[in-house]
């Protein structure tokens, strides 16, 4: 019988549960999940996010924050955003999440369309390989009150409003004084999503492994306020000056929460982890050259 290595065991394909989410919207990965169902939903148990089940008249569901509970491999069919949705939603579960690109810019959906038939052989064969990615713990104090708390894979960003003036953010890391940030916002980045925001503001590439916070002013008003790389066990304080303004703390580009003056944003390294596989054909300087076009004219 064919077996799946998976974290420090031997699974056979008989015990091996998968779980897809599909984009929501994209035609494409309905197709793509009906094509594995049909292929391989006689080797292992395949079950399908609710909404995209219901809409291919699949009995096998599961509903989105149960999404990897009891599962050995979570398949996303969609783009990064999907991808990232899908680590926040099964944050402390630690499956093993493979992501496949439909289209678009995408750094942690790195599997092809073309390549996704073969990498369901080589997953049911056990060649397979998983890249842990750090993740941050973000969260909001008001009047030293707990308000919200996420973990996410890519970024915590504080933002203004489209029409608000420069905000300022009163910065501390392990409770020493770094600056007060007078900009646009502020993002806070892994390695994972310094190719995201962090990179469109003028940050840092950073491989994925390494273990390290960014901190990106957004448009500063003084120029000499550069990107700021540390150490991944640092605690790193920030405070809303700005009485007036409207001001957005949004977690991974997709889950948006208003903060008001004086809120506290703390962020540290998370101790939990993403668990992406990796693409056997390709290695991440390939991913970058491709993705960012280098050496193109």
């Amino acid at each position: 019988m064919l077996k799946l290595w998976i974290g420090d065991k031997y699974l056979s394909v008989a015990e091996k549960k998968i779980h897809i989410v599909c984009k929501r919207g994209k035609e494409e990965s309905l197709k793509i999940a009906e094509e594995l169902i049909r292929k391989f939903g006689n080797l292992c148990e395949i079950k399908i996010d609710e909404g995209s089940a219901e809409l291919i008249n699949y009995e096998k569901r599961v509903e989105p924050e149960e999404v990897g509970k009891g599962a050995d491999l979570i398949i996303v069919l969609g783009g990064d955003g999907t991808l990232l949705s899908v680590s926040r939603n099964s944050v402390g579960r630690e499956i093993p999440i493979l992501g496949v690109n439909l289209g678009g810019l995408g750094f942690l959906t790195e599997i092809s369309v073309d390549e996704l038939q073969e990498m369901f052989s080589d997953l049911l064969s056990g060649k397979m390989s998983v890249s842990n990615r750090m993740m941050l713990n973000v969260k909001v104090e008001r009047q030293k009150e707990s308000v919200l708390e996420f973990h996410v894979l890519n970024d915590a960003v504080i933002t203004k409003d489209a029409l608000a003036r420069i905000i300022e953010i009163e910065t501390y890391v392990d409770d020493e004084y770094l600056t007060t940030y007078r900009a646009d916002g502020v993002i806070f980045s892994t390695p994972t999503g310094s190719t995201g925001y962090c990179l469109s503001a003028g940050g840092p590439i950073l491989y994925p492994s390494m273990k390290n916070i960014v901190i990106v002013p957004i448009c500063p008003h003084t120029l000499t306020m550069r990107p700021l790389i540390l150490p991944d066990d640092v605690v790193i304080r920030a405070i809303l000056k700005s009485k007036d303004e409207k001001v957005i703390l949004t977690m991974d580009g997709q889950v948006g929460f208003p903060l008001e003056y004086e809120d506290e944003v703390i962020v540290k390294k998370s101790p939990i982890v993403t668990k992406l596989v990796k693409s056997p054909n390709k290695g991440y300087f390939e991913i970058l050259r491709t993705k960012l076009k280098w050496g193109e004219r």
